[in-house]
């Protein structure tokens, strides 16, 4: 079984990334009254974690120059979600179901994929600080924090447009428009072309439709457009977005909450 990894950032998919996390077998203090020879096993998402981080400990070792960023992007864009078998992995609860990007992220770590990935969703420090314009920070906090004079651009940016390795639009009532930028780090002259899987009642129109990389072209930007195809439920809906060369599949999450009807609320 699989236990979730998560991480804070606003607006990405939560959990990231799914790993084991049952019934390792893990080393323990000779204090413990259930370990047996120095060692017990254990479960749960503080095991799931180590699995992560020595997952990062080896990218890191094959890639020394990637940003934590890139990382991330390599373990979520490469991931199973199916299991070995082809099927869906299924959600544990009260109620069983099929599990979606809010119960796994990315989907089941797949170490061997991410060692190369082909794209990577990057970011830098102009990737932050568009997230604390947007986010609603003040140009003279930011400041102190980066440690140089920066102004936000005005009007504010878009938080759907940090360059995550997952898209979430939480309000989607007619149509939304946001930015990814990808980096090629596979063969030089690559061709990657887009697969999209749209959610549920929603129109996911990615351009261009072809990304060209050579020597001189190693980021490569690109647009979605997200529509509400016709009336359904207010709820979340899963889909996912791939850039594919017929070697490398690079896929991302895609969550959307369709917002049909203005909220309403009794103010007596």
């Amino acid at each position: 079984m699989y236990q979730i990894v998560r991480n804070t950032t606003c607006l990405a998919i939560q959990p990231d990334i799914a790993a084991p996390g049952v019934n390792i077998l893990a080393a323990t203090s000779p204090n413990v009254t259930n370990n047996a020879g120095g060692f017990a096993m254990y479960s749960g998402t503080s095991m799931a974690a180590p699995v992560i981080s020595g997952v990062v400990a080896l990218l890191k070792a094959l890639h020394p120059n990637w940003s934590p960023a890139a990382l991330r992007s390599a373990i979520v864009t490469t991931a199973w979600r199916t299991d070995p078998s082809g099927e869906q992995l299924p959600a544990e609860g009260s109620s069983r179901k099929a599990a979606d990007p809010f119960d796994y992220g990315g989907g089941l770590v797949n170490p061997e994929k991410a060692a190369e990935p082909g794209l990577i969703y990057d970011m830098g420090p102009k990737d932050y600080i568009l997230y604390l314009c947007s986010a609603g920070y003040n140009d003279s906090s930011i400041s102190q924090l980066v440690g140089k004079v920066t102004v936000c651009s005005n009007p504010k940016p878009s938080v759907l447009d940090m360059n995550l390795p997952s898209i979430t639009i939480p309000n989607l009532k007619e149509k939304v428009t946001l930015t990814r930028t990808v980096t090629n780090v596979g063969p030089v002259n690559s061709v990657y072309k887009v697969v999209v899987e749209p959610p549920l009642g929603v129109r996911v129109v990615v351009t261009p439709k072809k990304l060209v990389f050579n020597s001189k072209t190693k980021r490569v930007s690109f647009k979605v457009r997200a529509s509400t195809t016709h009336k359904i439920n207010t709820g979340y809906y899963f889909g996912s977005l791939i850039w594919t060369d017929n070697v490398h599949n690079v896929t991302i999450p895609v969550s959307v909450r369709t917002q049909i009807l203005q909220n309403y609320f009794d103010e007596n």
